[in-house]
């Protein structure tokens, strides 16, 4: 068995476990019922050095005090919703606002704040670990009660695999979000500016929370068709708002069948020679560059500071219930099935 199960402390709302998966070659992946939150992820360098590329912290008690999501399952509805407010089946809801005028992340107590039900399976690919939650009516003030599960499998072909889904008995909003912030420098440190990325995505929709314009990349500092730097237009990008610095935080139009799985993107770090893609099955997926980090928390031996994570959030595109032409993309009616599936794989250069 590859797949080690341990309590980790306890919350208001009950115990909290840790799980850990180990694959063929030595990867590690470690998950807690809190959040569903990916806690650590383990991959080697170039010379098989294996370092945790993700940022978050040792103890339940730091992930429940500090709200930055790291490795969270965010949901019901992940990113923005403008105003914090939409109208549905010609019933106008008024949801929490936590982020200035805005909705964020499933609000004031999300899904990344609950405890999930666990249950640890090996099956044919590698290690797996199904997560469950259920979202009452009027959680948050959304319509509908909601089963979700999120399902993290660590395969032997060196990939954790997320799969995401959701059920309801009345038509809601679902927009599940994973929230990893990643720096593949691992224990080396320092910021993600020297990270190499590429997305496959000719477009993006500016804004914070989008308005519905759809912007051309050619051109821009939102430009990553081709692999560059990240810290190479860091300054051209201006802020994404909020009173942040200069970076990036926003969300890009996946080329292809936004409901295939295709190429996202693909990281490398240079010094270690760590190498991440990223495929998925959603529309769009939101680059952030850590803009919003200010070393004000700490932990696994860092200090969370300016640029020192990077997030790719694949996901239904941000205040989509807001825009007419995007409603669809995260209403989900009773009897249909909300799957969202991502798959990080991980190499060397």
């Amino acid at each position: 068995m590859t797949i080690a199960r341990i309590p980790w402390g306890e919350t208001d709302d009950g115990p909290v476990e840790l799980f850990t998966l180990t694959n063929a070659h030595g990867l590690i992946a470690r998950v807690t019922t809190y959040g569903a939150i990916l806690v650590e992820l383990h991959v080697p360098d170039r010379t098989g050095v294996l370092g945790d590329v993700t940022l978050g912290f040792e103890s339940l008690g730091d992930y429940a005090r500090t709200p930055r999501y790291f490795g969270a399952t965010v949901g019901r509805v992940g990113n923005r919703i403008a105003d914090a407010r939409f109208e549905l089946a010609g019933r106008r809801h008024e949801l929490f606002a936590n982020h200035g005028r805005h909705h964020l992340h499933g609000g004031r107590s999300g899904w990344d704040r609950a405890i999930w039900i666990a249950e640890p399976d090996e099956t044919p690919a590698g290690s797996s670990l199904l997560l469950r939650h259920r979202s009452p009516d009027g959680d948050e003030a959304y319509p509908g009660a909601v089963e979700a599960t999120a399902r993290y499998t660590l395969t032997d072909d060196d990939e954790l695999a997320i799969v995401m889904t959701a059920e309801t008995d009345q038509t809601t909003l679902v927009n599940m979000v994973h929230h990893s912030y990643f720096n593949l420098a691992a224990e080396a440190g320092g910021d993600v500016l020297g990270h190499e990325l590429q997305l496959h995505a000719d477009a993006f929709t500016p804004g914070m929370p989008p308005d519905g314009r759809v912007v051309p990349v050619a051109g821009t500092a939102f430009d990553f068709t081709r692999a560059k730097p990240i810290g190479r237009d860091h300054a051209a990008a201006g802020s994404p708002g909020g009173g942040a610095p200069a970076g990036y935080d926003s969300n890009w139009i996946v080329t292809g069948d936004p409901t295939a799985i295709r190429p996202i993107a693909r990281l490398v770090e240079p010094r270690s020679g760590r190498v991440m893609t990223l495929r998925a099955n959603q529309p769009g997926v939101q680059f952030y560059s850590g803009v919003f980090l200010d070393g004000t928390s700490r932990g696994k031996g860092r200090v969370h500071d300016l640029n020192g994570g990077l997030c790719l959030e694949t996901q239904a595109f941000p205040n989509a219930i807001n825009v007419p032409g995007w409603r669809d993309q995260v209403i989900l009616e009773p009897g249909a099935t909300y799957r969202h599936e991502m798959v990080f794989g991980f190499s060397t250069d």
